[in-house]
């Protein structure tokens, strides 16, 4: 009785030292074994590991991809026009040891401020070299990889790795949006007058043009009227030459009808005409036949 009275407070003693030198180690995550604040070992594999209680401590760090949004800041261009940028960054801790030495007990907070430094200063810099069109523009995605390449060196003196940098959204501080607008919509105004300028300048030439075309056919038109309005004469006058060779007498009469036609309508003037005048021969004839010329 009594050595198990004295049995179970060691063996009590005995679990307690046991399960606190037991320590287990997430796959999500590296543990650091501290020995009075020095690093004594890493331990980056998943399961069970051992540590000396009450001597020895464990921290762990997260081994997954973090992500750190990084306050807005203003920048200037090479335009000096300035941008308000708001930007994020994707980090991992890649050397744990190197990360305890660099951050202390600050953790991941103290690293993640020190990552904010590194970031603006690099963001800054880069953006500062380009004009604001450069950063507007679809070649920021260089631009990224620049300010990820500038900062990754200074993040492995961390003991992280700065696996990518993203700019969400670039604005214009608001007290220059206005001005900024209206300088926009001056040059819209400027480019449609411009247009509208080269329009009316295209417009008056092809009126022009068509003008040209317009009297160039006409011309055209005319001069072969001409032409066959003359062969039409010449034809017509060869009928009535070889008609008069053919009866005389026929073509005086059909002649004279024609004068008669047109002189004795209506709307004309009055006329004054001896009544033996010779232009009535035709109509003072019974048979309609010329009389015959007195000698």
């Amino acid at each position: 009785m009594r050595k198990t009275t004295y049995l179970l407070p060691v063996l009590v003693v005995a679990v307690v030292i046991v399960l606190s030198s037991l320590f287990i180690v997430d796959e999500r995550e590296k543990a650091l074994v501290l020995q009075f604040g020095r690093v004594v070992a890493v331990k980056e594999d998943p399961g069970l590991a051992l540590k000396i209680p009450l001597i020895q401590d464990v921290v762990r760090y997260d081994d997954r991809i973090l992500s750190r949004d990084i306050d807005p800041l203003e920048v200037t261009p090479l335009d000096d026009r300035r941008l308000v940028v708001d930007a994020f960054a994707r980090y991992r801790i890649v050397d744990v040891e190197q990360f305890r030495q660099a951050v202390g007990v600050g953790g991941i907070a103290a690293a993640e401020s020190r990552i904010d430094s590194i970031l603006r200063a690099r963001t800054r810099e880069v953006l500062g070299s380009v004009s604001s069109n450069d950063i507007l523009s679809s070649d920021r995605a260089a631009l990224m990889e620049r300010i990820r390449n500038g900062a990754f060196s200074q993040g492995q003196a961390l003991g992280v790795e700065i696996i990518d940098v993203r700019l969400k959204r670039t604005d214009l501080p608001k007290e220059n949006l206005e001005a900024t607008f209206a300088r926009m919509r001056a040059e819209r105004e400027r480019e449609a007058t411009d247009e509208r300028a080269r329009g009316s300048e295209a417009a008056q030439r092809v009126r022009a043009q068509a003008d040209r075309t317009v009297v160039e056919l006409t011309s055209e038109a005319q001069r072969e009227a001409e032409i066959v309005r003359g062969e039409s004469d010449a034809q017509r006058n060869a009928i009535f030459a070889e008609a008069y060779g053919r009866d005389r007498e026929f073509f005086e009469f059909y002649r004279s009808l024609n004068a008669y036609t047109r002189a004795l309508q209506g709307g004309n003037s009055s006329m004054v005409l001896s009544p033996d005048s010779e232009f009535f021969n035709y109509l003072k004839s019974p048979t309609g036949a010329a009389p015959a010329a007195t000698e």
